[in-house]
């Protein structure tokens, strides 16, 4: 590989240096990269970019040296802002029941509870953008309101992307695609509608009112069932005037169909045991949503690996 002449070609060499490493890192190294170039061509006017080049890459590093420097960051990144791992269980029911030590687990039922607003929020701003774009096309003020719609729209996928980080612990880029130089406006203009990234992440936003909401529902009804099958010992030993309408003459009546019936503590108990065990399978199953949704998540916000013309 020769020494790169101009700064796509730097760039070109930098992707290749990280092939097979995750598409975040490989954007967030793109933009570093790219911006302190630039920046650096800038600030030199009147010289070419191949002598800049030279200099630049002496003290910033060949594009194989700063691959290995992002790979070595990455590693001791995640390993300091990783939680620590829940510690191994050999045994079924120790597996079942660890589920509650893993903070993803928790980090995923805050996303689920947040998704139901956020989804709002996306759906709102996605349909709302896509109807007055659509409504405003045949003015003047049309193509600047387009414009500026899906910049916001790329804007919030790098918001959402630090939220699934942060909660479902999928690493996403930390900072956005590097805007195009030396292209028209017209061009870069372009280069946003002809981006697919850009029309997955408003697929994305869409998607999130059903998601959210399919999401909430379910969680906050498994939850509910559970919490109030481990709730019912305790029930029965509280005044019937703290829960009205569960009490008649201070004593729980069940019904299974056969008609009602004072239980004995031996069901209470049962029900009590498999409220514990819902309540264990209701964080398996967010926990699994977690990563379902953050894997999904990274599908559609990341960009991959091809870099667009510039």
């Amino acid at each position: 590989m020769g020494k790169p002449r101009t700064i796509n070609e730097y760039l070109d060499q930098l992707r290749a240096a990280l092939r097979g490493a995750d598409p975040a890192l490989v954007q967030d190294a793109l933009y570093d990269a790219e911006e302190h170039l630039r920046a650096e061509l800038y600030e030199r006017p009147g010289r070419d970019e191949a002598s800049m080049l030279e200099q630049v890459v002496e003290s910033y590093g060949a594009p194989d040296e700063v691959a290995e420097i992002y790979r070595d960051q990455e590693i001791r990144i995640q390993r300091a802002i990783r939680p620590p791992p829940p510690p191994p269980r050999r045994s079924l029911v120790g597996r079942f029941f660890g589920v509650a030590t893993d903070l993803h687990t928790w980090g995923a039922l805050f996303y689920i509870l947040l998704g139901s607003a956020t989804g709002i929020a996306y759906f709102t701003l996605a349909l709302g953008g896509i109807a007055l774009s659509a409504g405003l096309s045949v003015l003047i003020i049309g193509l600047p309101f387009i414009v500026l719609f899906i910049g916001s729209v790329r804007g919030l996928s790098l918001l959402e992307g630090r939220i699934v980080e942060a909660l479902l612990g999928v690493r996403m880029p930390r900072r956005p695609p590097y805007p195009q130089r030396g292209v028209p406006l017209l061009g870069r203009i372009g280069a946003m509608f002809t981006d697919p990234r850009t029309w997955t992440t408003l697929f994305y936003m869409v998607l999130m009112l059903p998601l959210g909401i399919a999401y909430f529902i379910v969680t906050a009804v498994l939850l509910a069932i559970a919490l109030g099958l481990l709730g019912l010992p305790v029930a029965m030993l509280f005044d019937h005037d703290w829960l009205q309408g569960l009490y008649v003459d201070r004593t729980i009546l069940l019904d299974w169909g056969s008609g009602p019936h004072v239980p004995g503590w031996g069901e209470v108990l049962a029900m009590f045991l498999l409220g514990a065990v819902l309540l264990f399978a209701t964080l398996h199953l967010v926990r699994g949503i977690g990563r379902l949704h953050g894997a999904m998540a990274k599908h559609l916000l990341v960009r991959g690996t091809t870099r667009s013309a510039s």
